[in-house]
């Protein structure tokens, strides 16, 4: 854990505002460091609810963790940071198109950009989420032309909603399937465009300001609550961090860049090994018998459980997905998608823990 956020503190300097707290030092919050790490690993998991307190780092973290992200290569001049390398996932722009069989495609010149964290302000319109016509092109030129939204500007990044919860319900249902499929198709105003929009969803909210309907809140692939630590050696711990750091940036940067960098080696090696990490039928099967003890609806929650549980192992650098990996996962995955019961006012996750204890036990 550490206080939130770099925004509330305006004596801040101009080098402190171009610094992030680094990632590897933040303390206290392990499920939401977690959490973002797997989905960071596997955007397929479906994005992280982050529910809790003000000022127990819910931003500050997703921040970190973009910055210790190394940088990504895009082509030069593409408004949706198209990967290079992967030319069948790229935007009608950058997908050549040659006029022969024989021609070749195309060496386009590229560059090297950080991993960036969009923001969703709470009066975003959708026009301003997903992009709409260019307006002042089309009125001085009379040219009809697509200007790309926050959607665009989050491709192969974070996009960050703050106070999720009081979104309106289309906006997350839309940011949700956008996210989901990794791809943004807008038709209006005589428009049509599709483009890539591959990001990390993470939403965060005080469920004492509004809560998400069920719908909404299944279709996100990992929740966490952060709370408030009670402890008087953590909460002395966190202050001293983030003294120090507000302090000198980028001296307590420096002193946190060698785990910095063991935490990104360790991400990227997950990402490159994800695919070869076996999810073998006796952990599928724990994981349905789970989800159907919980009562949760549909196939989603296993098809998260078997996603997340892969990513975990890979970062931990395991080949194959063993039951300490579903014991880590389970309350991120299922916690949120739990009916209530009138009858049963134990914590949620506790509840899913107690379940799969059961289980194990059997």
């Amino acid at each position: 854990m550490l206080l939130d956020d770099q925004s509330t503190l305006p004596h801040l300097n101009k080098t402190y505002m171009a610094s992030t707290f680094p990632f590897a030092a933040i303390v206290g919050q392990d499920e939401m460091t977690l959490a973002i790490q797997v989905v960071a690993i596997d955007p397929a998991v479906g994005g992280v609810l982050v529910l809790g307190d003000r000022g127990t780092g819910k931003s500050t973290a997703v921040r970190a963790l973009a910055d210790l992200l190394p940088p990504i290569q895009v082509v030069k001049g593409c408004p949706y940071k198209c990967d290079p390398a992967a030319p069948a996932q790229a935007c009608a722009i950058c997908q050549d198109t040659p006029v022969a069989a024989s021609a070749k495609p195309r060496k386009r010149a590229t560059e090297t950009r950080p991993v960036r964290v969009v923001d969703l302000p709470l009066g975003s319109t959708e026009d301003r989420i997903v992009g709409a016509l260019d307006l002042e092109k089309a009125l001085s030129q009379g040219v009809k032309e697509f200007a790309p939204g926050l959607l665009a500007q989050a491709h192969r990044g974070f996009l960050y909603i703050d106070e999720v919860n009081l979104l309106e319900d289309h906006l997350v249902d839309l940011l949700i399937d956008v996210a989901a499929s990794g791809e943004n198709l807008v038709e209006r105003e005589g428009l049509s465009v599709r483009h890539p929009a591959r990001f990390v969803l993470v939403g965060s909210g005080n469920p004492e300001e509004g809560e998400l309907r069920p719908q909404l809140l299944d279709r996100f692939g990992l929740s966490v609550q952060v709370k408030t630590p009670q402890d008087i050696d953590l909460r002395v711990a966190v202050i001293k961090r983030r003294d120090a750091f507000d302090r000198d940036p980028e001296g307590y940067k420096a002193q946190w860049q060698a785990e910095n960098d063991r935490l990104q080696k360790r991400i990227v090696k997950a990402r490159k090994s994800l695919d070869a990490v076996v999810v073998d039928d006796e952990m599928l099967t724990l994981c349905a018998r789970l989800c159907q003890a919980l009562g949760t609806d549909g196939l989603r929650a296993e098809l998260t459980l078997m996603r997340a549980m892969r990513a975990l192992a890979a970062l931990q650098g395991h080949k194959k997905v063993k039951r300490d990996h579903l014991k880590a996962i389970a309350p991120l995955a299922l916690s949120h998608r739990l009916r209530r019961n009138p009858l049963d006012d134990t914590d949620s996750s506790q509840r899913v823990k107690r379940c799969l204890d059961d289980l194990l036990a059997a």
